[in-house]
């Protein structure tokens, strides 16, 4: 007899939350519940300084879970939202100076990778680029940051749901010398994330902390387009060596990455260079070459920002099939003039000590 979302459901409102009276359904304690092939999954949203106190909660719902007959897997994760930070005792004297960007244990620098707009192929660039450094002998990580749209998983070949053996830590997947994880891999493949900003940071948190990534010389984040809740999180809690911005060369595209690259200096984040993607199309038959998105355009913006053009990629049926067969260009055809591309930016950025 397999599980019911409702047979779920009806579970957990036999757990109580202490601060309200109400069971924890009725409380809205419990975010993004899944149910499927058995296994059930939710966040565990609460107060941050009620966390120390519902962690028992949270623990007494998956225990709750795991003692239905039938179950598999249960996952309960618990985040926090934030609030507004109280204003300093001005009676105390000099107030403690805030808490600035942390490193990660283990990983020596995070570079992420970014558009201003969705389909310029940041997601290609960020599967390439790693795959590239880990053939240069960097040890390497990529998280798929795009909580929404995650195709790290297509991409790099990789299936199956992460382990967690102590129920907080998360072991990532491995494929191509790059270790990975994605929040594709905790979804099926055509199900939604309906989640709104606070549960997305706690998610990248959670993506970065709760990871066991090992020693690595460099973790690359492929963002989502834009400039919302990911990339301010990701800027503000966590070190970054700096953030490369990807774009097509037409004027579309540029509007935007002006926009993600001011977003980056307001927060302080270097800017480690533009790339110029979908730059130039070789006709498989003839031999013509066009520019079906425009030329330059990316060159004239990153000399006007006095930013570094890392490169400019092209357009090649290769690079999608690649891309979406999972093994990567730089790693399916390597001798390619688009893999040795990638293999440029990465020793570039290896010699300029980013990577």
């Amino acid at each position: 007899m397999s599980i019911t979302r409702d047979a779920v459901i009806a579970t957990l409102k036999t757990v109580t939350d202490p601060v309200s009276g109400d069971d924890i359904m009725a409380a809205g304690l419990v975010r993004a519940l899944a149910v499927d092939a058995g296994n059930a999954r939710f966040v565990f949203e609460v107060a941050p300084a009620l966390a120390s106190q519902m962690e028992p909660v949270r623990a007494a719902a998956q225990a709750a879970l795991e003692a239905m007959p039938g179950i598999g897997a249960v996952s309960a994760v618990m985040t926090a939202h934030s609030t507004p930070a109280a204003p300093p005792d001005l009676k105390l004297g000099k107030p403690a100076a805030p808490k600035g960007p942390q490193k990660v244990p283990g990983i020596d620098r995070i570079v992420a990778i970014a558009s201003g707009k969705g389909g310029v192929g940041k997601s290609t660039v960020s599967a390439n680029l790693a795959c590239a450094l880990a053939a240069e002998g960097r040890r390497v990580g990529l998280l798929d940051a795009d909580v929404y749209g995650p195709s790290q998983p297509r991409m790099l070949g990789v299936s199956g749901r992460p382990a967690s053996p102590d129920g907080k830590t998360i072991l990532p997947m491995r494929n191509h010398g790059v270790t990975m994880m994605s929040i594709g891999l905790m979804q099926n493949d055509d199900q939604a994330v309906v989640w709104r900003g606070p549960m997305l940071m706690g998610a990248l948190q959670q993506m970065m902390t709760q990871v066991q990534w090992g020693a690595l010389d460099v973790l690359i984040v492929d963002l989502p387009p834009g400039t919302g809740d990911v990339q301010m999180t990701l800027a503000q809690k966590f070190d970054l060596s700096g953030a490369i911005v990807v774009s097509t060369p037409q004027d579309v595209a540029l509007l935007d990455a002006r926009k993600g690259i001011d977003m980056f200096q307001q927060l302080g984040t270097p800017i480690i260079g533009m790339i110029e993607n979908m730059s130039t199309h070789i006709c498989s038959s003839c031999g013509h070459e066009e520019h079906t998105f425009g030329h330059g355009g990316v060159t004239a913006e990153a000399a006007k920002l006095n930013v570094p053009l890392l490169a400019e990629l092209p357009l090649h049926l290769d690079i999608r099939l690649a891309a979406d067969g999972g093994a990567p260009i730089v790693t399916s055809k390597p001798d390619s003039p688009a893999a040795q591309a990638f293999r440029t930016i990465a020793r570039q950025l290896i010699a300029d000590g980013t990577a």
